[in-house]
C-alpha cells in the first residue's frame, strides 16, 4: 500500500474519479464550462500532490499549488454571473 502512495498512483485514482465526476455532471445536463471550472482547482491541487509525492522539483509543486488559485476565483466569478 505504501508503493502505490509514494508512486502517485493514488491521485491518478482520485483525477480518474474526477473526470467521471465530471461526464457524470455532463451528461446530467450540466454545463460543460460550468463543470470544468468546479473541478479545475482540485484537479490543479492534485496534481501538485502527485507531484510532490514522486519527489518533484519545488517549482513544479508550487507551480501547480498557483495555478489552482486563479482557477478558483474564475469558478467564482462564473458562479456570481
Amino acid at each position: 500500500m505504501e508503493w502505490f502512495f509514494a508512486s502517485g498512483h493514488a491521485v491518478d485514482l482520485v483525477l480518474v474519479v474526477l473526470a467521471l465526476e465530471f461526464i457524470l455532471l455532463w451528461r446530467r445536463g450540466r454545463n460543460a464550462l460550468d463543470i470544468l471550472l468546479m473541478l479545475l482547482p482540485a484537479a490543479f491541487i492534485l496534481l501538485a500532490l502527485r507531484a510532490a509525492l514522486v519527489g518533484a522539483e519545488w517549482y513544479w509543486v508550487a507551480g501547480l499549488l498557483t495555478l489552482s488559485f486563479p482557477a478558483h476565483l474564475a469558478d467564482l466569478a462564473r458562479r456570481d454571473q
